[in-house]
């Protein structure tokens, strides 16, 4: 069992930058691959960026290429997305989920609220 909960969104201007946690309970959390998705009001959900549990492969949507990092640390049971560059259309409800198949998961947070202004 994997218990995640997100946190560091909040209210930032365009052009700003906000780091995500994805911080998790349970012993094995280092095998499990991660992935951050977003959904906006009105819209479905989409997968932003995955990252393998060893941390040697990562994705990313085309939407968020070249703005966004996905990344982990094992030893805190933590995986982070750093995101530079945030314009408006961001703006979401962003969740990190788990699971052991690559972009199949089992486990998913409660979310965090990331707003971007113009």
């Amino acid at each position: 069992q994997v218990h995640l909960v997100e946190f560091g969104g909040g209210l930032v201007q365009a052009g700003g930058s906000l780091r995500l946690s994805c911080a998790a309970s349970g012993r094995t959390f280092s095998r499990y691959n991660v992935g951050w998705f977003r959904q906006a009001p009105g819209k479905e959900r989409e997968a932003v960026a995955h990252i393998m549990w060893s941390g040697g492969s990562t994705y990313y949507a085309d939407s968020v290429k070249g703005r966004f990092t996905i990344s982990r640390d094992k030893d805190m049971n933590t995986v982070y997305l750093e995101m530079n560059g945030l314009k408006p259309e961001d703006t979401a409800v962003y969740y990190c989920a788990a699971g052991q198949i690559w972009t199949k998961y089992d486990y998913w947070g409660q979310g965090t609220q990331v707003t971007v202004s113009s």
